[in-house]
């Protein structure tokens, strides 16, 4: 098994690269016209949720490359790697629960999300 600080370098550009990902939203999934049919309420539920989600990435990520020892031998660190792991393995039974798995694309990112669970979990054991 790779080096703990190793795995969690992954991890760190893993939440990056979400985080990027999430701010193209309104270009990949055109927000700007597509979410014009919601009410006003709803379109900013929509935008307020993706940007705090953004910002989630971006802790975890800044929390990955800046707290490695403290996340390897501490119960908070730990526990925290823990709850990263968790939360990227529900991402992926949200995916199929959403999205099903009849699409290729669908496939690809449950696959990439249950990898996000296990490089969380894997410093934890």
């Amino acid at each position: 098994m790779p080096e703990p600080k190793f795995l969690l370098i992954i991890c760190g550009f893993y939440n990056l690269g979400f985080a990027i990902f999430h701010l193209l939203f309104w270009k990949i999934f055109r927000w700007k016209g597509d979410l014009a049919s919601l009410t006003h309420v709803n379109r900013s539920i929509m935008q307020i949720l993706n940007l705090r989600l953004t910002y989630v990435f971006l802790v975890m990520a800044f929390v990955l490359f800046v707290f490695q020892p403290e996340l390897i031998v501490t119960k908070l660190g730990q526990a925290l790697l823990i709850a990263f792991s968790i939360f990227w393995f529900m991402r992926a039974v949200e995916q199929v629960v959403f999205f099903g798995l009849k699409h290729k694309v669908s496939n690809a990112l449950t696959v990439l999300f249950l990898v996000g669970g296990v490089i969380h979990l894997l410093p934890v054991l």
